[in-house]
């Protein structure tokens, strides 16, 4: 599946299935949201936001939020919803492409969050990339919490093989993710947590990652 027809099947699916994976937020954001409270932040980036009930979450526990997604769709849902819960003022979206270089300023943003983001139709180098792009984003001591589906995933090995652990279910392109991949994404960060869970009904089976950009360090080079 090319690039523009992933974009194509994440528009048409929301618009489909409007708000189709509810309002609770995820247990990652729940997660976060701690994990960014006790580090002191005061604003998050969501990276693939979607319809956003993980950004609304972050917003009603007083966060400022800038959620970003490639779907106008989605983001259209998101800002309808935040208008309707009279948390309009702490949220803001932008289309975003992750395969493209994050359009934020250097240092500008306590936490970033990312959701199944990573594990998206992304080839290996373009995670990098975009792992290198969100700690350039982070200020020091900032915190990146993400999710992916890894290897012992049931889809895994099953469905259209795209290459690079890329398989394709329903039209859905996920790069699963080897532990080593994890931990070549954190050189450089201070990784906290690899914590592995299980989502939705197959399950799904996921790594939520939980690491922060060190007090003093340098920036890093972009792959």
């Amino acid at each position: 599946m090319t690039e523009d027809a992933q974009r194509a099947h994440w528009q048409r699916t929301y618009q489909e299935h409007p708000g189709m994976y509810g309002d609770e937020p995820s247990a990652p954001a729940r997660h976060a949201a701690e994990v960014f409270a006790r580090a002191g932040a005061r604003d998050v980036v969501e990276l693939g936001a979607g319809h956003g009930r993980d950004a609304l979450w972050f917003a009603r526990r007083g966060f400022s939020v800038l959620a970003t997604d490639f779907s106008p769709v989605g983001l259209g849902q998101l800002g309808a919803a935040a208008e309707a819960r009279g948390l309009a003022g702490r949220v803001a979206t932008a289309v975003v492409d992750v395969r493209e270089p994050l359009p934020f300023e250097a240092a500008s943003a306590d936490a970033v969050f990312a959701h199944m983001l990573l594990c998206m139709d992304l080839s290996t180098r373009r995670i990098e990339a975009l792992v290198a792009e969100v700690r350039r984003t982070l200020r020091p001591g900032g915190s990146f919490v993400y999710t992916v589906r890894h290897t012992g995933d049931a889809h895994c090995g099953a469905g259209v093989a795209h290459g690079d652990d890329v398989y394709e279910h329903g039209g859905f392109a996920v790069h699963f993710f080897p532990r080593h991949l994890v931990d070549r994404l954190a050189e450089g960060w201070d990784l906290r947590e690899v914590h592995a869970f299980e989502e939705g009904a197959l399950p799904r089976r996921l790594w939520r990652v939980t690491m922060t950009v060190p007090p003093t360090a340098p920036a890093p080079r972009t792959p």
